[in-house]
């Protein structure tokens, strides 16, 4: 074998290699990047304004106003592909994310799933329930709907009892 040939197998190889994992990257394009760590519990806690974030979670209501939209989300952990990951009922806090245009309630409706990223630009207080509750306030960059998660019931046979037989 010749090295041109050598040559040209190993930049094969490595163009697959580079193309697989492109393929491969877990997050959506647009919440891709890098943000600050805190949650809207530690954020509401102490004054975070001006912090880059990715945030999610579930839709508690949306408001559509004149030139945007805001979404009062409760928050949760994003998985490593950026959606929310919900292993308990040990939540993020809740906050506010606003971004211009219009967003359908009726497609963003209660409980959907949403991640965003942008950045944090003050605090709203607003009642939940009779508790006054000071929500960060999020300047959204992204607004990514997540798609509904079928819930699939899995059925297996039971294993053989020893009495059935192996015949």
């Amino acid at each position: 074998m010749t090295a041109s040939i050598k040559t040209l197998r190993l930049g094969v190889f490595a163009a697959l290699s580079v193309a697989l994992l492109a393929a491969c990257a877990t997050q959506p394009v647009p919440l891709q990047g890098q943000f600050n760590p805190i949650t809207p519990r530690e954020a509401a806690d102490h004054d975070s304004t001006g912090a880059t974030v990715r945030w999610g979670g579930r839709i508690v209501q949306v408001e559509p106003q004149t030139n945007r939209t805001c979404f009062e989300m409760i928050s949760t952990r994003l998985g490593s592909n950026g959606r929310p990951y919900w292993a308990s009922d040990d939540v993020g806090g809740r906050f506010i994310a606003c971004r211009s245009g219009f967003y359908d309630p009726a497609l963003f409706e209660k409980n959907r799933e949403v991640s965003f990223t942008g950045r944090i630009d003050g605090y709203e207080t607003r009642k939940v329930g009779g508790y006054d509750y000071r929500f960060p306030h999020l300047a959204a960059d992204v607004v990514y709907l997540w798609p509904v998660r079928e819930r699939v019931d899995v059925i297996t046979r039971p294993a053989p009892w020893p009495w059935w037989g192996w015949w």
